[in-house]
């Protein structure tokens, strides 16, 4: 496993960086930290990512050069046409993933799906590093895998555009939470989606393990284990903990998947598994911030964050698990959400939705369910609003308001991270403003009927 080589001696170098950004800028500095240069290309770059390159001595590449090698950015479509042009000169396309695979010997633990693969990716690095192991997270989550790639051992977090660009990328342990309906807009089939998810296995053998749920059917050289989230158990079935007994914030699911991968880790080496360990580290494990997490309270009202739930699985978890009645904030970019998917589970649990963004109205008449429309435009004030217009409808002062947006959140926001920031802080200004006086409360000059 060795990165790709330059040999170019003073002349044009024989790799090109094609996409800067988090990505982009990641593979320069891991280049330049291992003696090696290269071209780039980027066709609207940020300061940021010029200061960065400026500073490494790489210069802006001839898209007409006969490169050997791209590293492409995960953003960038696998058949954009400049990389089409690149191949057909003669050059091998890979991504971050790949490049780290290929560089270094470190264990890899890969985790992908459609839902959950951020919760697992962190509790199985949170697992292994109370028992020791001195564990890193990257990949498609904050930092890049070639920012963690020299760890005793990498925990990636994989997304689909990533995994449309490795080649012999063989994590040891390969873990598929689920695979359900996203990124329609860039991979133009469920199939071809569900294909670039099945890369993740695609070069292991039986000395490898893939972790999948129960139920899915997949084509691996590597020993399977199967999880549910009815049990959170070893592969032979001794039980971990109860799912009831994880803390808030954990999906039992992604628990279950957790305790496999790391329990494959250890056998791998020799290692016993130590039951009574693992699960105190489950009881500690920290939930990944904006991912169902509580950000407010009043009372038996539960304001609950679950911005980064854009995917029809994710998203029906969330409803699944907020107590109802649920007032449910939609909104944001449609990137081909299944909605037929969530019908049931809307009916059954939401009472009123907000819609906010660009594709908000769209969500919500899909459903046909009492809606309130937010017509700010400001991020932060979109956020106030929605707030607002939920606790006004919340029967009983209990059940949910719950952001579970189905949209991406760059129509107002720069990630998911902004926009549930700025859900949490509504929240909580809302609960601190409120002073409960019997059945009502006064918030900002108006009456809010909590109805205990």
């Amino acid at each position: 496993m060795t990165p790709p080589s330059d040999s170019s001696h003073g002349s044009t170098p024989s790799l090109l960086i094609y996409g800067l950004g988090r990505s982009g800028r990641a593979v320069a500095r891991f280049l330049a930290r291992d003696g090696l240069s290269a071209n780039w290309h980027d066709a609207s770059p940020s300061a940021e990512d010029l200061t960065l390159v400026d500073s490494l001595g790489f210069a802006r590449g001839n898209l007409h050069t006969p490169y050997r090698t791209v590293i492409a950015a995960p953003g960038v479509p696998i058949d954009h046409p400049d990389l089409q042009a690149l191949r057909q000169r003669g050059a091998e396309v890979i991504g971050e993933v790949e490049l780290a695979f290929r560089s270094r010997r470190t264990p890899i633990i890969g985790v992908t799906g459609t839902a959950g693969k951020g919760g697992t990716s962190s509790l199985i690095t949170q697992l292994l590093c109370a028992l020791g192991f001195d564990a890193q997270l990257g990949g498609n989550f904050d930092p890049p895998l070639l920012d963690v790639i020299g760890a005793e051992v990498a925990v990636a977090e994989l997304s689909s555009f990533q995994l449309e660009r490795v080649d012999r990328f063989r994590p040891e342990i390969a873990v598929i939470t689920n695979l359900g309906v996203d990124h329609l807009d860039r991979h133009g089939s469920v199939g071809a989606y569900h294909e670039a998810k099945k890369n993740i296995t695609r070069a292991q053998d039986v000395h490898d393990t893939l972790i999948v749920p129960q139920g899915l059917t997949l084509t691996s050289r590597a020993q399977v284990r199967y999880f549910s989230a009815h049990t959170v158990s070893l592969s032979g079935g001794k039980q971990v903990l109860a799912p009831a007994e994880l803390p808030e914030g954990h999906h039992p699911a992604n628990a279950a998947a957790a305790v496999l991968a790391v329990e494959a880790f250890l056998k791998r080496r020799g290692l016993p598994v130590p039951v009574a360990d693992l699960k105190g580290a489950l009881l500690a494990a920290q939930p990944v911030a904006g991912r169902f997490e509580t950000v407010a309270r009043l009372g038996g009202l539960r304001f609950i964050d679950d911005s980064i739930a854009t995917r029809t699985l994710a998203v029906q978890a969330a409803l699944e698990r907020a107590p109802a009645p649920v007032v449910w904030l939609v909104g944001g970019r449609d990137k081909g959400a299944d909605l037929r998917a969530l019908e049931e589970v809307v009916a059954r649990k939401v009472q009123h939705i907000v819609a906010f963004g660009e594709d908000g109205p769209k969500f919500a008449a899909h459903f046909g369910k009492p809606t309130t429309t937010v017509r700010a435009q400001n991020g932060t004030e979109v956020m106030r609003e929605a707030v607002q217009a939920a606790t006004q409808v919340i029967e009983g002062g209990e059940g949910s308001v719950l952001l579970a947006p189905i949209g991406t959140s760059f129509d107002l926001y720069t990630d998911y991270k902004v926009r549930g920031k700025a859900f949490a802080e509504a929240a909580r200004d809302w609960t601190r403003n409120v002073v409960p006086q019997g059945l009502h409360a006064q918030q900002n000059g108006q009456t809010v009927e909590e109805q205990r």
